[in-house]
């Protein structure tokens, strides 16, 4: 029926065509209700009837023209039929046609002037009594069809509006699913890099170191294998705890080692002391009432320290010294990571490149998620400081 509107209207107009001829041969006021045969419609209403009908197969398509002819085909039958042929079914197909396309109000206008037109015309020019049950019926039909119309109109607008919020709803769940993996995705791009960046570096440092004294100190050259050893085992760890939270649910169980945090900070600044870069650290941290820092504090201040002294170690001169402080200051923890240069440090040095690695990118992306703010910079007198503000809450 939708996809053929106007056949299906065709045969809604051929259907209202039979009922208002067999209705016309039907007299209301007999002795025990309607009796069929005792009267004949005239041609002219037989006319009319067939216009009215041949009228509403467009009703889709011009509403309220359709109205306008069925209402003056029906006035012209009101005034001059009899007997009366119920030529006002028309109208009243086209009356819920319009109320059911239109607004509310447009619906109660148009439908209390064709309700009122037809009733007056019915009582004021018909042949009939003015109180005769046969306008009276032309009233209530009328507001009937532009009543049913309205219904239909609100029944169809709240279907619409529950359609739309579905899949307003779908569109919003699935952008916040492809946020979410996102996010997810740059959040394990930044670990991978601070894993690798951080190991690789070291491991870098001490074979170079074994490369160096093999002939003349084998023994310091074994200790920095050593270290290349423990640097690569820990890479290893790192990047299989971080490849698997890619996992699927059937793959197997995933390592169930904690994230990395402040509680092993010795171990990560003992790596770098091995590999030759001295780190004084000052933590401040004994605030009982406050309780232990979140989980993800923990670990962007990890990160935070680890890619900064990854930094001094690969672009700090030689001989260069590195302080770190973690201090819980209020309702937040700041980190601060500061390094002298080395011998070979610019007492002026130029601005760092604002499109430089993904290192300083992930620190400032990692603290931006907490709400927290990170500035990396040179300071004055030579060296660079890194310094993390992270909230607590």
């Amino acid at each position: 029926m939708r996809a053929h509107p106007l056949a299906t209207d065709a045969v809604l107009a051929f259907g209202a065509f039979v009922a208002m001829v067999v209705g016309s041969f039907a007299d209301p006021h007999g002795p025990h209700g309607p009796t069929f045969g005792t009267r004949t419609p005239e041609p002219f209403s037989l006319l009319l009837m067939l216009l009215g009908a041949a009228a509403l197969v467009f009703r889709r398509r011009q509403p309220r023209a359709v109205l306008a002819v069925t209402c003056g085909l029906s006035l012209l039958e009101l005034t001059t039929g009899e007997p009366r042929a119920p030529v006002a079914m028309c109208t009243v197909i086209a009356l819920y046609t319009v109320a059911s396309r239109t607004d509310r109000p447009t619906t109660w206008r148009i439908g209390l002037l064709t309700m009122a037109g037809l009733t007056g015309v019915a009582m004021l020019a018909g042949p009939l009594p003015w109180y005769a049950q046969e306008n009276i019926g032309i009233f209530a039909w009328t507001g009937m069809a532009a009543a049913a119309g309205d219904a239909v109109r609100s029944r169809r607008a709240f279907v619409d509006a529950i359609r739309e919020r579905a899949e307003r709803a779908e569109r919003t769940r699935d952008e916040e699913a492809r946020r979410r993996v996102a996010e997810e995705r740059l959040r394990i791009a930044r670990d991978l890099h601070d894993v690798v960046a951080h190991h690789i570096a070291l491991v870098n440092v001490q074979a170079g170191v074994a490369a160096h004294v093999m002939d003349k100190r084998p023994d310091q050259a074994k200790e920095a294998l050593a270290h290349v050893r423990d640097a690569s085992r820990s890479a290893l760890n790192e990047l299989r705890a971080t490849v698997g939270l890619l996992r699927q649910s059937g793959d197997p169980e995933a390592p169930t080692e904690p994230a990395p945090g402040l509680g092993v900070l010795d171990e990560l600044v003992g790596t770098f002391r091995h590999a030759g870069l001295p780190v004084e650290v000052i933590v401040q941290l004994e605030d009982v009432a406050a309780g232990p820092l979140p989980a993800a504090v923990d670990l962007a201040a990890y990160r935070v320290i680890q890619e900064a002294l990854t930094n001094v170690r690969k672009h700090a001169g030689p001989g260069a010294k590195a302080e770190v402080s973690v201090v819980r200051v209020g309702p937040s923890v700041e980190v601060t990571v500061l390094d002298d240069g080395g011998e070979s440090a610019d007492p002026a040095p130029e601005p760092p490149d604002p499109g430089g690695g993904h290192g300083l990118l992930g620190m400032r992306e990692r603290t931006g998620a907490l709400g927290g703010t990170c500035f990396a910079g040179p300071r004055f007198g030579g060296g660079y400081r890194v310094h993390a503000i992270l909230p607590l809450g």
